[in-house]
């Protein structure tokens, strides 16, 4: 295969019109893309990023096979590769002098692409991240449970989502954006936030989800101040949030962990979450621009 079999555009909507068949055909591993693509067509172009979003496909006999999106500054996002498709995907990519900060994707792709990213730009991979892809089977509250209720945040709570998703994004190393208003509004508009408040009514954690795109929703971001942590919050707000994607009619509820944290992740597995794939982000010493996690945004 050619470099030039990858067939590059900024048309999200001619994008979506060729890859989305694709996409939707594995919801639960393309949930990233899925998410992603769903939030720049509803909310616009720069809902991700500051620059402009770049979409990539790569056909054989009229059939879709692997994709790859990338809003600036972030890095892209592949869907599974062959070290082939990788190879020639950057090959495409280092010939029009696109500068990538990195790359997010499973495992094996995100090696092979930051190993063939290295042979065409010279670039230095570093592994920043290791991720485990997890999908709901049976949702079990953990034991004990704590005090209290959870509850879909509003309103009143707009100025604590702002304060908990920058401190969120902080803590697990990216950039939080100067005014994140827009993703708390979105996600108050929605629904999207569920709180956990104790029985007095002070809220101690939130966990929030994705819309449901080709029927998979994914719990993003969960989080719980410092102060507040080892009390089981996290694990009854992913719970809640758990039910109310349920309800909502997901077919598949998703979370990713990072594979650092053994808390998050025996947490997840306890209440009902399995194991699907491993996911890889690694960082490139010659890309440009501010790094900023991909997954919070959907």
């Amino acid at each position: 295969m050619s470099p030039d079999d990858w067939h590059l555009t900024e048309d999200l909507d001619d994008f979506l019109a060729r890859a989305g068949d694709f996409l939707r055909s594995r919801p639960a591993l393309h949930t990233v893309p899925l998410t992603v693509t769903e939030a720049l067509r509803t909310r616009g172009a720069y809902a991700y990023g500051i620059g402009v979003p770049v979409f990539g496909l790569l056909e054989r006999a009229g059939e879709v096979r692997a994709a790859f999106f990338r809003t600036p500054p972030r890095r892209p996002a592949l869907t599974a590769l062959t070290p082939e498709e990788a190879d020639c995907l950057a090959a495409r990519l280092a010939g029009l002098g696109h500068l990538l900060p990195g790359v997010n994707a499973e495992h094996d792709t995100a090696t092979s692409f930051a190993e063939a990213w290295r042979r065409h730009t010279g670039a230095v991979p570093a592994l920043r991240e290791r991720e485990r892809l997890y999908r709901l089977g049976t949702l079990t509250p953990p034991e004990p449970f704590p005090e209290g209720r959870g509850r879909v945040a509003g309103e009143e709570d707009r100025e604590r989502l702002m304060l908990w998703h920058r401190e969120f994004v902080t803590g697990i190393g990216g950039a939080p954006a100067a005014d994140n208003s827009a993703w708390a509004d979105t996600r108050i508009a929605h629904g999207h936030v569920t709180l956990w408040e104790t029985p007095d009514g002070a809220p101690v954690s939130m966990a929030g989800r994705t819309p449901m795109v080709a029927g998979q929703i994914r719990v993003t971001p969960v989080y719980t101040p410092a102060h507040l942590r080892g009390r089981g919050y996290a694990g009854a707000a992913t719970v809640e949030v758990s039910r109310a994607a349920l309800a909502a009619g997901a077919a598949e509820v998703l979370l990713f962990a990072d594979l650092a944290n053994p808390t998050s992740n025996g947490l997840y597995q306890r209440i009902g979450y399995r194991p699907l794939a491993d996911f890889a982000v690694y960082d490139f010493s010659a890309g440009s621009g501010d790094v900023r996690p991909l997954d919070e945004g959907a």
